[in-house]
C-alpha cells in the first residue's frame, strides 16, 4: 500500500491507516515527508512545518474537522 505521513498527534488515524494496510511515518519535520504519496497535518498549526510549501511532492490533508473513517477515505481517494 501507500506510504503515508501523519502528524504525531493524529494517533487514531496513524491507527486507522495502518489497519488499511499502509505504511505511516510520523511527521516530526519537512523531510520526513520525502517519500510520502500523501501527508495528513491537524490544522491547528497550518503551515508550521512548511507543508504547503511546493518542495512538498505530495497532497495534504487538513484533518481538522474530520474523523479518522473520513481522512482515510481522502487519503484513498488521492493515491
Amino acid at each position: 500500500m501507500a506510504k503515508i505521513g501523519v502528524e504525531q498527534s493524529l494517533t487514531n488515524v496513524q491507527q486507522a491507516l495502518r489497519d488499511r494496510g499502509h505504511e505511516v511515518v510520523q511527521l516530526r519535520q519537512e523531510s520526513d515527508a520525502n517519500g510520502c504519496q500523501c501527508c495528513v497535518i491537524s490544522g491547528q498549526d497550518e503551515n508550521v512545518m512548511g507543508m504547503q510549501a511546493t518542495s512538498v511532492q505530495c497532497s495534504v490533508i487538513d484533518a481538522s474537522g474530520l474523523t479518522a473513517e473520513e481522512v482515510c477515505q481522502q487519503v484513498e481517494s488521492r493515491i
